[in-house]
């Protein structure tokens, strides 16, 4: 027989109550967090009036005691990890110098919906409220962490609204061919009261410096050791000058007047990370942009000697044909290889780098480099032999090639119907603000309109790329012309820039031959 259940109710303890006049009411710690972007001049939630109204309203309390005010000015609400007041201020709350924090609205706590219910939760943990005043959000409120949810991803979304925003202005700007530059971190240029490009009389001098004691054989390290010497500083203020602060002045294009725009960008708008541009997205080459430092002919030279100086520091000639070699049996790339190292004998050869990485080994053949440098002069003299035929032929496949397809009224096309979704998009978020539907409906419009967006987005970059890649082959054919153009009826000795200008690969058959794949499909075969 099951044995009855017995439930005593524990009652729960009476609290003492402290009668108001026989002790004093503990106040809160309150403070007030301030954060504006300084770049506007004007704005209505100025950095100054922040601090004024917060400092004055929580002083106004009688149940509150200041705990200070915290802020950042002109700092990015994207990310927490580089505001140092928000940080200092989670740290003295956590610390229990702060018992709630006050402030504007969730986008002047954080735009990163992760950031700020993660912050709002570890100050809850710890007992820390936080009051959004514009939402009416109390943390500790059982509603709160729900609203505080739905409307920090709002707030993201509008930063990511921002951004993209900026951003297409940006490249918009670029693409009319107006340049933008670091003025204040770069040598030689100041802004204009436009924007333009002015020269710094004082900073170009040392730019022309630079330049000339290049051109008249010193080395990038010598220049930068001779400026630190001479008490010259950096445009940073630094009294020490780096090497490679010398080369990126002497590989500068806006030194002679052009600008490249978009040589990097940003890929992730939270966490704001600067990556180079390395054909990722497109860019803007703008010549006589402004008014140059150095001419035109003096930087070319430069670039020329820096090559030249790049390609005596080759280790060795088995670079040449790096990447460039294909197995005719699996595919594979060659790779050099050192045989008899140590004796006089040494000499370099290519093979498949999977010959022996399956059960059946390739059936193409090593080859001395020395060889494959004879064979390439041999094709190109074959090639030569009908130069001026061959280049009618390319001149024909390049007019195509310009004529055939173009893609700038497509990706023109594909960027207004990103931007047509990014306003519907946009108009959906800030009219919830105003006017707020269900959160389903508003949950399946976001998810509606953020799925044809990143339809669209895809279609634009894959737009994009294919430009790219026309634009390549375009300036392969008009490389390869002016290569062949300018060799003689006969090569007689094997030349690196001839060959890697000139070639698109090379193939090594089963057979014991070699397929030397020219650029615009002019191919010769020969025997090893």
């Amino acid at each position: 027989m099951q044995t009855r259940k017995v439930v005593t109710v524990i009652p729960e303890k009476k609290q003492d109550i402290i009668q108001e006049d026989s002790a004093e009411l503990k106040k809160k710690k309150v403070a007030g967090y301030a954060r504006v972007s300084t770049e506007l001049d004007e704005q209505q939630n100025s950095y100054n009036s922040q601090l004024d109204y917060y400092t004055n309203y929580i002083n106004s309390r009688s149940d509150w005691e200041f705990a200070g005010m915290y802020s950042d000015e002109g700092i990015t609400g994207t990310s927490i990890k580089k505001r140092e007041g928000f940080t200092s201020m989670i740290q003295d709350a956590l610390d229990g110098k702060i018992d709630m924090i006050v402030t504007k609205s969730i986008s002047r706590f954080a735009r990163n919906t992760v950031d700020t219910l993660s912050t709002v939760r570890k100050l809850k943990n710890a007992g820390i409220e936080v009051f959004f005043e514009k939402e009416n959000i109390y943390t500790l409120d059982s509603k709160g962490e729900l609203l505080l949810t739905i409307l920090s991803s709002l707030a993201q979304e509008e930063s990511r609204s921002i951004s993209e925003n900026t951003t297409w202005g940006q490249r918009k700007r670029m693409a009319d061919g107006h340049g933008c530059l670091g003025f204040s971190r770069f040598l030689g240029y100041d802004r204009g009261p436009n924007g333009e490009f002015v020269i710094n009389e004082e900073q170009a001098k040392i730019v022309k410096r630079i330049y000339y004691e290049y051109l008249d054989g010193k080395s990038s390290a010598e220049i930068a050791r001779r400026l630190t010497a001479d008490g010259i500083k950096t445009v940073t203020g630094k009294d020490r000058w780096d090497t490679s602060t010398i080369i990126s002045i002497l590989k500068n294009e806006k030194y002679k007047g052009d600008c490249l725009m978009q040589k990097y960008y940003i890929n992730d708008y939270l966490e704001k990370k600067l990556i180079k541009n390395k054909g990722e997205l497109q860019q803007y080459y703008v010549e006589n942009h402004h008014v140059p430092i150095v001419s035109a002919e003096v930087f070319d030279r430069v670039q020329m000697m820096m090559k030249s100086k790049r390609r005596k520091k080759r280790v060795s000639a088995a670079r040449d044909f790096s990447s460039m070699i294909i197995c005719g049996d699996c595919g594979e790339c060659y790779g050099s290889k050192v045989w008899h190292s140590n004796s006089k004998y040494k000499k370099i050869i290519y093979r498949c780098n999977a010959k022996y990485n399956g059960e059946k080994k390739c059936n193409t053949p090593a080859i001395d480099e020395e060889r494959l440098k004879e064979i390439f002069v041999e094709a190109i003299n074959i090639l030569l032999i009908d130069k001026d035929e061959i280049i009618d032929n390319i001149n024909c496949l390049l007019d195509i090639k310009k004529q055939c397809k173009t893609y700038a009224d497509e990706i023109r096309q594909a960027a207004v119907k990103v931007e047509n979704i990014e306003q519907v998009y946009r108009k959906i978020i800030n009219d919830q603000k105003s006017n707020p539907l269900p959160f389903e409906e508003y949950e399946m419009l976001i998810k509606k309109y953020g799925h044809e967006y990143d339809n669209a987005r895809e279609s634009y970059n894959a737009l994009i790329e294919d430009n790219n890649l026309h634009e390549r082959e375009v300036c392969k054919l008009e490389e390869f012309i002016h290569q062949f153009e300018h060799c003689d009826k006969i090569v007689l000795e094997y030349d690196y820039d001839l060959m890697k200008r000139t070639t698109e690969s090379i193939v090594v058959n089963t057979d014991g031959t070699i397929t030397i794949n020219f650029i615009g499909e002019q191919n010769i075969t020969l025997k090893i």
